[in-house]
């Protein structure tokens, strides 16, 4: 409703101080020429709306306006006391403080809201851990997160994915949390970057200040980042056929599988699936795993690869010595 919407935008407005129609359409879900009619409607309506034009413009409210939308739909309230993951307020110190603040908003509520939303936690629960994982050891964490709030550049040393250990000065502008691995996007050498926490062996806070890019926005950054990240990816495609009894397992197959498509059943009962792996070797390992109720149809390429892999296989096992004795 349009209601709700206006009303939506004036809370954007005073939580971020200035948007963009385009930030505020993605927000809403609307065109930019909707938020452009909603602001006239604001405008009329008496609430002091202004643009600044040019780079680095947007949408603002008047210095020291405020709005007094102080009721909670009961959804909204919901939407607040839905229980976060445990482990990753644990990772920031926040867990006794969180709910300290959810319990306080329990109270502050009249009891005709509070008996409508106390059982929230009771109904839904986050776990952002995965089966077996082991916790990741993040030496530098509490640093981290002191140069962020600070706004003060920190040393750090970190292990590269190839291998290489090298030291850096950066300024850290965030922590994201990506399932239960945390990442820090910080600007480097010009560039803003993404370095897996875990992989900082120490980590230096200095005395130096830098000014943080008012035009950043994390969530934003952070979608786009991971976009390009997925689009880099290598892409090895393969069209095999599944005895129907691996489809359960296929869906819990190593992470570098994907599942591009599962066809229908052919008389025999066997089913055409369409695969993705980063690499053919992977496909090849992976395939070779489901024995005798994958076959490769296609890339030629692979069936000589995993034919291969195969007979290596058998003459491995019947070389002398790899039997148990009898």
């Amino acid at each position: 409703m349009r209601a709700d919407r206006l009303v939506s935008i004036l809370l954007l407005l005073q939580v971020h101080g200035q948007m963009t129609a385009k930030s505020l359409s993605k927000r809403l879900e609307v065109s930019e020429r909707t938020i452009h009619r909603d602001m006239e409607a604001l405008s009329t309506a008496g609430v002091p709306v202004v643009a600044k034009r040019g780079a680095g413009g947007g949408w603002r409210l008047l210095e020291g306006y405020r709005t007094n939308l102080t009721g909670l739909k009961e959804s909204e309230l919901r939407a607040l006391l839905v229980s976060p993951s445990e482990q990753l307020l644990s990772d920031l110190g926040l867990t006794r403080i969180a709910e300290d603040a959810r319990n306080k908003l329990l109270v502050a509520l009249p009891a005709v809201d509070r008996d409508g939303v106390k059982e929230v936690r009771q109904r839904i629960h986050i776990d952002t851990s995965t089966w077996r994982q082991s916790k990741e050891k993040m030496i530098a964490f509490e640093s981290l997160q002191a140069a962020i709030w600070k706004e003060k550049k920190i040393w750090i040393r970190y292990d590269r994915a190839d291998g290489q250990t090298v030291d850096r000065m950066i300024e850290p502008l965030g922590l994201v949390a990506k399932g239960s691995v945390w990442y820090l996007v910080a600007a480097a050498e010009g560039d803003i970057r993404n370095y897996r926490v875990s992989r900082i062996r120490s980590a230096e806070l200095t005395e130096e200040r830098f000014n943080r890019p008012d035009s950043f926005d994390l969530a934003e950054y952070w979608k786009m980042s991971t976009q390009a990240f997925l689009e880099r990816l290598p892409n090895f495609e393969v069209r095999v056929k599944g005895h129907p009894s691996i489809l359960p397992r296929l869906k819990f197959t190593p992470r570098f599988l994907r599942i591009l498509e599962i066809g229908s059943p052919a008389p025999d009962g066997w089913i055409p699936i369409t695969l993705s792996f980063d690499t053919e070797q992977e496909a090849a390992e992976t395939i070779l795993g489901f024995g005798d109720r994958m076959t490769v149809l296609e890339p030629v390429s692979l069936q000589h690869r995993v034919i291969a892999m195969a007979k290596a296989l058998v003459k491995r096992y019947e070389e002398p010595g790899t039997h148990p004795p009898d």
